[in-house]
């Protein structure tokens, strides 16, 4: 019949600092995406960046623009593939 006078009834709600579960999921999702974003991207563009420069210098248009791009291609597959193994074996 009496309520306990003695607590505030905000002391009854659980407080946490902790952000829900959903939360850290989807932060963690994003960034996975950012970090294999950056793996498939950065190679690819700095890889055909260069070719165009060493084209330019060397003259041999468009020869080393196409091995630059492969190159970086196949470093992007290559950190990628990386990344798979890694967070596989965080599981």
């Amino acid at each position: 019949m009496y309520e306990d006078m003695t607590q505030s009834p905000k002391a009854h709600k659980q407080t946490t600092d902790r952000p829900p579960t959903i939360t850290k999921a989807a932060i963690l999702l994003l960034l996975t995406i950012a970090d294999t974003t950056w793996r498939a991207f950065v190679p690819t563009i700095g890889g055909t960046i260069l070719g165009i420069a060493l084209d330019h210098t060397f003259g041999v248009t468009p020869l080393l623009t196409i091995v630059m791009i492969i190159l970086g291609f196949a470093i992007s597959a290559l950190l990628i593939t990386l990344q798979i193994r890694s967070v596989r074996r965080q599981r």
